[in-house]
């Protein structure tokens, strides 16, 4: 009995060392190739990520997105920001240079950059390139203002508005900060983002010999604009040799260029290559302009004198419609047609409230153009 009471332990004790040898042989094992499993599709989706161009820094045009906003536009900037890093820029990491005729706040600074993993840059605005010129006329702008004003013309009595258009037109590719890029895309605050913009749009522009892109088309108030063309006209014949063979002018006139009809790439959106402002052609046409005093004494906008320019200077392939970038600025917007590009952009916005078909778009022209 003895004995027998001795071996019963011991049995029960090699019984427990069995098993907790199976189970150190086992239970791990298991784990591990579960271990293995993750790890190897983790490496697979990281290789399918770094093989995609999208999911890379690699390769980026020089190029970057400009804003010109105000400190009082943060949380406008904020929205525009967000919406823009998550439907391209996350992707991809271009750098972003924010313009203000005042110096910016710290509160502005602090709450963009937090929002930007690229590169944030923040600068003034020189005195001379945004203020009324000495040589304008203030008695004749201000009778023009107060008529517009009359009239109930959008910015009719601002001469901040005028001296933005004026700076956009000539001046906000010359800032410093500017000068070590050559392609740009203009943000406004409050604009939104509807679709995933999954290939470079820089890239594109680069690689297909583009020099300016745009999403919507718009008429141009009337009366903003009397003088306008027969000052491009005048600047035509001095200049004949800036003109582009296979140009643009059925974009912006219907008579041979006889008239104007208003038409031009809404400027708030556009993707383009500074080079083409900065040359020749476009600093004649610009100090041409200038010197006839229509950003005060009317209210030039800079999206007419860039569309025209354009549409002049370019050929009409040099052109582009970014058709798959769902865009929105105020009442208008553009929503890819197409049920495939929709679709593959994953579309917040609804084809049928797109502006590419309103009366008040020029989107006919364009395509009328771009069918000769």
């Amino acid at each position: 009995m003895a004995i027998m009471n001795g071996t019963r332990p011991m049995l029960r004790y090699v019984f427990m060392v069995f098993i907790l040898l199976v189970a150190y042989h086992y239970i791990p094992s298991s784990l591990q190739d579960q271990y293995n499993a993750y790890t190897n599709s983790d490496e697979e989706l990281r290789t399918e990520l770094d093989s995609d161009p999208s999911n890379t820094t690699q390769g980026l045009a020089n190029a970057t997105f400009v804003m010109l906003v105000r400190n009082s536009d943060l949380d406008g900037t904020i929205s525009s920001v967000r919406a823009l890093e998550d439907r391209f820029n996350s992707k991809f990491g271009y750098p972003y240079v924010f313009l203000n005729n005042e110096p910016f706040t710290d509160e502005f600074k602090r709450r963009v950059s937090v929002l930007i993993r690229s590169e944030v840059e923040f600068g003034l605005i020189q005195q001379e390139h945004w203020s009324q010129p000495d040589w304008i006329d203030e008695e004749k702008a201000e009778k023009a203002r107060k008529k517009m004003v009359a009239l109930n013309i959008k910015y009719g009595g601002s001469v901040a508005y005028r001296n933005m258009c004026r700076f956009n037109s000539g001046f906000f590719y010359r800032h410093d900060l500017l000068q070590k890029y050559k392609w740009y895309w203009r943000v406004e605050p409050n604009v939104k983002f509807y679709c995933d913009i999954n290939q470079d749009p820089f890239r594109y522009m680069e690689e297909n010999n583009k020099i300016y892109g745009f999403t919507i088309t718009v008429y141009e108030i009337s009366a903003t604009v009397r003088s306008l063309w027969p000052t491009v006209t005048d600047f035509i014949e001095m200049h004949p040799e800036y003109i582009a063979d296979d140009n643009a002018m059925e974009f912006i006139s219907d008579n041979n260029g006889k008239s104007y009809n208003r038409c031009h790439f809404w400027s708030n959106f556009e993707i383009a290559d500074m080079d083409f402002w900065r040359g020749e052609a476009y600093t004649a046409f610009f100090e041409h302009l200038d010197s006839k005093g229509g950003f005060y004494y009317e209210r030039w906008g800079d999206a007419p004198v860039h569309s025209i320019a354009a549409s002049l200077f370019l050929k009409r392939d040099q052109l582009h419609f970014f058709e798959e970038i769902g865009y929105q600025h105020d009442d208008w917007g553009h929503c890819p047609l197409s049920d495939g590009i929709w679709e593959k952009g994953r579309c917040s916005c609804s084809q049928k409230g797109s502006f590419d078909y309103d009366p008040s778009s020029c989107m006919p022209h364009w395509e009328k153009l771009m069918s000769i």
